[in-house]
């Protein structure tokens, strides 16, 4: 018989705000970004107070992730196989605490998860995680859930755990979770496959497939593998395509030799064109969260910049100011969830980095300054950014909270390009 467990996690510091510092450049003389200062964090420790198949395999992942959520810093880790007793934990909860989150296992092959704010003996969160098979992926789902629904009840937004990334590599599409676990290869229509994307329900995803007969755009069920091919994009050059938020409408861009344009591709009611290019490139279509925008890059003043114009085409201006010099090829627009920033990556004395555009005042800001960094891509808690970057010695995919500035190494499989985020799985724990 299974016994009964407890994993406790005690938040030990009140939330402060990030304050300024660094991973970025300098760009005109004005060093920019913003990096990990500690004691901003909310400071937690996580305990197992008994022994119980499959609870430490919870309390690691459930700890790795609130760590990655960047809301909290872990002070104190015991070793994998180490049962506190109560006395501990009451040493750790007359430190301060702010919060107590408990992990309970029972007979029954559930664990009882509790969140409790020990200042106020509120608690906040209540549900129970069938445990099963620890190393499944679905188990590990709703363990990243139990994540995102904590860190939503204790900081008031829901985490980005319970979600994955694509990326290409060596001309295969991959996936991988997004606390860097389990990287696997998808099959896709042709290779090399480009350009993923996911759709908003996150069951579909869409790229470039290179077949005998072109380049088509292809949207792809991940559960069955049913595949359809956008329509026009038989023929021709065709990349980076977009999901708009409805899920319904595709945004892709279209080339031939007179230029490449972007495309809407509405599902039964055909493709409309909404650029023309006239021997000049629009690409990269990014839509705004609410549908009604859509960010690209267009070669129309000779060097690709960063435009905007209405879902339908209409009122195409410039986003990005022009630096005339300063910097060089700007590319890979990426709208944020709440629709205040565009991030995009942009040469810098010929290397890319990454920058965040304020939309509303128009404001860009220099992210990343070591290695070359570029394509990036949000998360769907809007406060860190996914790219791929050299600064560990290869092309491997970082994630950046734009906060504080930390950083962290995704994978570790070199060569990697082209990651998309995905939205958060459905995937949960049982309240109760």
């Amino acid at each position: 018989m299974r016994r009964a467990g407890v994993l406790s996690l005690v938040a030990l510091a009140p939330f402060a705000r990030a304050v300024p510092a660094q991973d970025s450049t300098v760009q005109s003389g004005v060093r920019i970004g913003i990096t990990y200062a500690p004691g901003t964090r909310a400071s937690l420790a996580v305990m197992r107070t008994a022994s119980a198949a499959g609870l430490d395999s919870v309390r690691a992942i459930l700890e790795r992730d609130l760590d990655h959520s960047d809301r909290f810093e872990v002070l104190w880790r015991p070793s994998a196989g180490d049962v506190v007793d109560s006395t501990a934990i009451a040493r750790v909860v007359r430190g301060g605490p702010a919060q107590v989150i408990a992990l309970v296992g029972d007979s029954g092959g559930l664990a009882r998860i509790t969140v409790m704010d020990v200042r106020s003996g509120q608690w906040l969160h209540r549900a129970r995680l069938p445990l099963g098979d620890v190393t499944a992926r679905e188990f590990r789902l709703r363990v990243h859930a139990l994540a995102d629904d904590i860190v939503r009840e204790v900081a008031g937004q829901a985490g980005a755990a319970a979600t994955a990334l694509l990326f290409v590599q060596a001309g295969r599409l991959w996936q991988v979770d997004a606390d860097g676990h389990g990287v696997r290869a998808l099959r896709a229509a042709g290779s090399p496959a480009l350009s993923p994307a996911w759709a908003p329900d996150g069951r579909r995803i869409a790229y470039t497939a290179f077949v005998r007969s072109g380049q088509p755009i292809v949207v792809q069920d991940l559960a069955s593998g049913a595949r359809t091919m956008v329509p026009t994009t038989e023929y021709g050059l065709n990349i980076t395509p977009s999901f708009a938020p409805d899920g319904r409408r595709l945004a892709f861009a279209h080339g031939t030799e007179a230029g490449t344009d972007i495309y809407v591709w509405e599902g039964g009611t055909g493709v409309s064109r909404l650029t023309v290019g006239r021997f000049a490139d629009n690409l990269s279509p990014a839509w705004s969260p609410d549908g009604a925008r859509i960010a690209f890059v267009s070669t129309r003043a000779r060097s690709p910049q960063l435009y905007v114009m209405n879902a339908d085409g209409t009122d195409q201006e410039v986003l990005a100011r022009f630096d005339f010099g300063a910097t060089g090829t700007t590319s890979s627009p990426a709208w944020s969830p709440d629709g205040a920033l565009v991030a995009f990556h942009r040469e810098v004395g010929g290397v890319p980095q990454v920058f965040v555009l304020d939309v509303a005042g128009r404001a860009v800001r220099q992210v990343t300054g070591s290695g070359r960094n570029e394509d990036p891509t949000w998360a769907p808690d809007g406060r860190h950014l996914a790219f791929v970057s050299t600064r560990g010695g290869r092309r491997d995919l970082w994630v950046v909270d734009l906060e504080t500035g930390r950083l962290r190494q995704l994978t570790s499989v070199g060569g990697a390009r082209l990651p998309a985020w995905s939205p958060r799985f459905t995937l949960t724990a049982e309240r109760e």
